[in-house]
């Protein structure tokens, strides 16, 4: 056998000169559009530490000149930010909770029992998804108001306990766990709901992970249902209080100190659970990769 031709210097060179380059551009293009991105959170952050005569002059400035925090000053003391902030944890955390049990003992009862017109409510919830949010606004209205759940915190709460999105997520995931698993529990005598909760929801972590992510974000900026199922003041969250400070409740002038630092403030609890939960969801589906 002839011995393989080794390759010239100078063209194992330019190899290596254009995948440097390759690679160069591709991060430079990532690094880029990722500034673009992040660029109005950095005004965001910048103006809020503002003077309303300097964020007025200058908005577009990230630099705070001079830096002050009479922002969030006014915002704790001349709004009603505790309030929303309450009410936006209470609803959250409520409405998390229930799409994740909901969610999860639908989709699974879609995945696992067969029963007469499973396909056709499969059906409905596709179609539920591909329906405008804003269409459904004035039927909420008029079944709140029908049902006496009207301007309360029921009426914030109880229709957003079930997602249809949820439903789906959480029916595939259970559709990829092998049937085996739970026929080995109910040999044991485990119930269904028993198979349910102790061995196939376990196995559904980064399902849930990512279902508690998209249900606190979601719920979080719920705004179009808190327009139609509450007036009451005292019953708004954050995004209904936020719009009444946008649409210039408290008067003449930009106030962009004000609106943007309490516009940052709202989005901090979201980005915690996002990094805290994306950190678990990436090593939990890195663990199920591996094991299969």
């Amino acid at each position: 056998m002839t011995a393989p031709h080794p390759v010239p210097p100078r063209r194992r060179a330019g190899a290596e000169l254009r995948i440097l380059t390759s690679r160069f551009l591709g991060y430079a293009t990532l690094v880029f559009f990722g500034l673009v991105f992040l660029y109005p959170f950095v005004i965001q952050i910048g103006n809020s530490l503002k003077t309303e005569p300097d964020a007025a002059a200058n908005p577009l400035s990230p630099v705070p000149d001079p830096l002050v925090l009479d922002g969030f000053e006014r915002i704790f003391a001349g709004t009603a930010f505790p309030l929303w902030l309450g009410n936006s944890l209470l609803v959250t955390v409520l409405v998390t909770i229930g799409r994740v049990f909901l969610d999860s003992l639908a989709g699974y009862a879609l995945a696992r029992l067969r029963f007469r017109g499973r396909a056709g409510v499969f059906t409905a919830i596709i179609a539920v998804m591909a329906v405008p949010g804003v269409v459904l606004l004035i039927p909420k209205f008029l079944v709140l108001n029908q049902l006496g759940l009207y301007d309360s915190y029921a009426g914030l709460v109880v229709p957003l306990l079930a997602d249809a999105a949820g439903v789906f997520i959480m029916k595939q995931f259970f559709e990829s766990i092998p049937v085996s698993v739970e026929e080995a529990a109910r040999v044991d005598g485990a119930s269904i709901f028993r198979t349910f909760w102790s061995v196939v929801l376990p196995m559904a972590k980064p399902a849930l992970i990512t279902l508690t992510i998209l249900s606190f974000q979601g719920s979080w900026n719920e705004f179009p249902h808190s327009l139609v199922a509450v007036q009451d003041p005292d019953l708004f969250t954050l995004p209904r209080g936020l719009a009444d400070l946008v649409s210039g409740s408290l008067g003449q002038g930009t106030q962009y100190p004000l609106k943007l630092g309490a516009a940052l403030l709202a989005t901090i609890p979201v980005a915690i659970i996002f990094v805290i939960f994306q950190r678990h969801f990436v090593r939990d589906a890195a663990e199920g990769a591996e094991k299969g």
